[in-house]
């Protein structure tokens, strides 16, 4: 079974109007991403076979597109690969300011407000935090591609630090009922610091650091949630209702017809 623990796809399947829309939507788009692994290995190879002397193997797209199609076509073709890229990174960049915003920049505000008794944060302010944290992650991602200057060095570092930190808690929230926050949080810290340590020793481009992340998130994940508190059952209760469709204060059927637009 494969899962997608990144933030920029659960997103979109939250946003569907119901569980079989979900389904079905993230069928299709598996379906295409496999079609679309085999034109990009099939460019490559053919790339591969045009331009065997290529200097860069980053440039192979840009190269097979200047010299194999024709003016028309070729501007079309870059054209849709900008428009993908700029989709991607838009969706990417969204989904982390969300993160940053909903899991961090809130939290610590409120964690602030209770030991200076100020007011909460108010909910107005999220688009504005939206907007600084899409800027410096902006920033911040365009610096690492600078630094990183290899696109394989940049996606392998990238989802090494995701596969290595997410999955265990994520499937653990969605099928082990005493998981909890010190868990999961647990898992991410020793997957994501594991994965650092065997990236450093063993290389960038090396496979073993996301297996010895996992390993390392697993344990964590059922050591600390054994050793805590489990979670509230009306915590519980809340999430098993928004699994199976339902409003979390009550069956779908009270809640308002413009809840789930």
């Amino acid at each position: 079974m494969l899962i997608d623990v990144g933030q920029d796809i659960w997103q979109r399947v939250f946003t569907a109007r119901s569980d079989r829309v979900a389904a079905w939507g993230g069928t299709a788009a598996g379906a295409y991403c496999l079609v679309y692994a085999v034109a990009d290995a099939v460019i490559g190879m053919a790339t591969r076979t045009l331009h065997p002397r290529l200097a860069d193997a980053d440039q192979a797209f840009a190269a097979v597109v200047q010299h194999a199609l024709p003016a028309g076509v070729k501007g079309l073709v870059l054209a849709a690969a900008l428009s993908a890229m700029m989709s991607t990174a838009s969706g990417v960049l969204i989904a982390s300011a969300t993160v940053a915003h909903n899991d961090v920049w809130v939290r610590l505000r409120r964690l602030a407000g209770r030991r200076s008794g100020g007011p909460a944060p108010r909910e107005s302010d999220g688009v504005a935090s939206d907007r600084v944290a899409v800027a410096v992650l902006g920033v911040l991602s365009m610096a690492l591609a600078c630094v990183l200057g290899d696109v394989i060095a940049a996606l392998t570092a990238a989802y090494d630090l995701l596969v290595g930190g997410l999955p265990i808690p994520v499937l653990g929230g969605l099928v082990r009922r005493r998981g909890n926050l010190q868990g999961a949080l647990a898992t991410m810290v020793a997957g994501g610091s594991t994965v650092l340590t065997f990236m450093v020793a063993d290389g960038l481009l090396a496979n073993e650091p996301i297996y010895y992340g996992l390993l390392a998130g697993l344990v964590a994940y059922v050591a600390v949630s054994l050793a805590t508190r489990p979670t509230e059952e009306a915590v519980v209760e809340a999430w098993r209702r928004r699994l199976a469709g339902e409003h979390p204060d009550g069956p779908a059927a009270d809640r308002p017809a413009t809840a789930g637009v």
